[in-house]
């Protein structure tokens, strides 16, 4: 079994900056990818960053310069540093962790259950 769990979450005002945290845990032999995705009622869900096992990074446009992704390999944590936040970044935010569970597995992809940010104006 593979669990994804995401923390840091919260109410916050226009400009300020939050961190989102997201552990994987469980049987695991290796995380390739990892990436945070957002979604807003009535909306489809959008991926906002993610981040390969070498560090490669790539952004959703309207996050680049004000969000930063980065990973802890030897905890299987991601984090969603989020810095100038708009009232359009509000949304369930969840984490997502390509794993592959055994050497005997196939990758599947893991997700929290998400996250609530919400951006005051």
């Amino acid at each position: 079994q593979v669990q994804v769990v995401e923390s840091g979450g919260g109410l916050v005002q226009a400009g300020g900056s939050l961190r989102l945290s997201c552990v994987a845990s469980g049987t695991i032999y290796g995380i390739n990818d990892m990436g945070w995705h957002r979604r807003v009622p009535g909306k489809e869900r959008e991926e906002v960053a993610n981040i390969d096992r070498n560090g490669n990074i790539n952004y959703e446009d309207s996050v680049k310069g004000r969000f930063t992704i980065s990973r802890d390999n030897a905890k299987n944590t991601v984090y969603l540093q989020m810095n100038d936040l708009k009232p359009e970044d509000t949304a369930a935010y969840y984490c997502s962790a390509y794993v592959r569970p055994t050497v005997s597995s196939y990758y599947a992809n893991y997700w929290g259950q998400g996250t609530q940010v919400t951006v005051s104006s």
